[in-house]
């Protein structure tokens, strides 16, 4: 398992949650993205409980009062070992 840390503060509001989204379609089964944020990033898992439900765990690491640490684990396919690259 890889693990990415994407620090949202630094990347600009226009761009942040398309640079996390496209980050994680990017990930390969098993891997995860860690969002480190100034706050909880509600709408951004509300954007993937609704539209990637099945593909991913979400986990809180940290839950502020300053920082908070997301955890999103990109789910490998049914049947896959991981092994063949894929999703």
């Amino acid at each position: 398992m890889t693990e990415f840390i994407i620090e949202a503060q630094k990347i600009s509001p226009q761009q942040r949650h398309s640079f996390i989204i496209e980050s994680f379609d990017n990930l390969e089964g098993g891997d995860a993205i860690v969002i480190v944020n100034n706050h909880d990033p509600l709408p951004l898992l509300r954007f993937f409980e609704q539209n990637r439900a099945s593909e991913f765990k979400q986990e809180y690491i940290q839950s502020g009062p300053e920082v908070w640490k997301v955890r999103l684990t990109k789910n490998k396919k049914e049947g896959c070992c991981g092994f063949c690259g894929g999703n």
